[in-house]
């Protein structure tokens, strides 16, 4: 199982400033995600990883102890990715088969730029890769 997106780390619920990009990806039973610098925020086996995704389309992991809030996208004053994180995902899909899934549905497409279809790949992936998600 190999997976790459960016995803949206939500360090406060009120302050879209601290909802912060990350380069997630999971490769070869390895979760990474790093931060706009390209610092490892956690490198760890798929399999030291435990979560669940909310109602809302949040996933929630806990990895080595400490919880992280990920979701879809950021807000409109969250921070953009940097150049180095939109290349890595690049990087990691190049001469790979993009992943196969329905899509998101119409409404999460229209209205929430299809966050909640991310986070539910991202749970899936991380399931099929050994990860204790629900």
């Amino acid at each position: 199982m190999a997976h790459a997106n960016i995803v949206y780390w939500r360090r406060s619920i009120w302050n879209g400033r601290r909802c912060l990009p990350v380069l997630m990806t999971l490769d070869q039973g390895w979760l990474r995600a790093r931060d706009r610098s390209g610092a490892d925020l956690f490198a760890v086996p798929a399999a030291q990883v435990s979560g669940r995704l909310t109602r809302l389309g949040t996933l929630l992991l806990t990895v080595d102890g400490r919880r992280y809030a990920l979701v879809g996208r950021g807000s409109d004053i969250s921070p953009k990715p940097s150049p180095e994180q939109r290349r890595g995902c690049a990087d990691f899909w190049a001469g790979r088969p993009a992943p196969a899934s329905e899509g998101p549905g119409f409404l999460d497409l229209a209205f929430n730029e299809a966050a909640a279809w991310q986070t539910r790949t991202w749970r899936d992936a991380l399931a099929a890769g050994g990860a204790a998600v629900r």
